[in-house]
């Protein structure tokens, strides 16, 4: 006698347990969705292109005679990452699902501002207290971000341009990322699997927060980005949609951005 089948590996509607608020209204709604077919390998392209493009065109434009500590340089490195983080999610859902509104959450109502708000400032607080339990482990640390500014030979100019990058830009991009593609696609696979809301968004909170730390390429900086991206993640969780933490990030963002651009003089 053969032994019943498991619970499905893919799931065959376009809403589903753990699914973005948005997915669910337009469903609800009774709006006909493609049933995406974006997945985990678009993860695996997001995770990849997202270290190896950056390095191929920096690269090159060393090799082309770009100095390192130029504005130029300073600006390419913290924009070049979005090409992938920020072009892929548009791409793959568009070609292969409803485009990132309808397939991630990517969408922001005014109720995201003051979850993003309180989001932002627990994260602030909480990385605050764990950078310093790290820096008592390890020594005094900078961000790579705060680290390149510091050592850019530039113009005040560019140093308040890449101040807006890091707080406006990286939110925008890393959260339609990580907080859009990663989580959404991981919850996706998991939910196809059989698993409930809880589960789904338990596992896509964890995969999407340890990815979002490892691809920084910070180690000593771990424990502060884990700190972060779960704060982020859960505003996800919460609320259904991308917006709070997208607000949540740029609150993270803000003291430091300043102090970039202070760096100006």
């Amino acid at each position: 006698m053969s032994e019943p089948a498991g619970p499905p590996r893919v799931w065959s509607g376009a809403a589903y347990p753990g699914a973005p608020a948005t997915t669910v209204a337009a469903v609800a709604a009774g709006r006909e969705l493609r049933v995406p077919r974006w997945g985990l390998a678009d993860v695996a392209v997001l995770v990849i292109g997202g270290i190896l493009l950056p390095l191929l065109i920096l690269s090159t434009l060393l090799a082309a005679g770009l100095p390192q500590r130029s504005g130029a340089f300073l600006l390419l490195a913290a924009v070049t990452p979005w090409i992938v983080f920020a072009g892929w999610p548009l791409l793959t859902t568009h070609l292969q699902g409803n485009g990132v509104r309808l397939d991630l959450g990517y969408e922001f109502r005014l109720s995201d501002l003051w979850w993003g708000i309180g989001g932002g400032v627990t994260a602030l607080v909480a990385a605050t207290v764990v950078g310093a339990v790290t820096e008592k482990l390890f020594g005094q640390f900078e961000s790579a971000a705060g680290l390149a500014a510091i050592q850019a030979n530039t113009s005040r100019w560019v140093l308040v341009a890449y101040a807006v990058l890091v707080a406006v830009g990286a939110p925008l991009a890393e959260e339609l990322a990580f907080r859009g593609l990663v989580f959404t696609a991981i919850g996706k696979h998991v939910a196809g699997r059989g698993a409930g809301t809880t589960r789904v968004l338990v596992w896509a909170a964890v995969w999407s927060t340890v990815l979002f730390a490892l691809i920084h390429l910070e180690p000593v900086r771990i424990p502060v980005l884990l700190t972060i991206g779960g704060v982020l993640a859960y505003l996800r969780a919460r609320t259904g949609r991308v917006g709070a933490s997208v607000v949540a990030h740029a609150v993270n963002n803000l003291p430091g951005a300043i102090g970039i651009a202070l760096l100006a003089g």
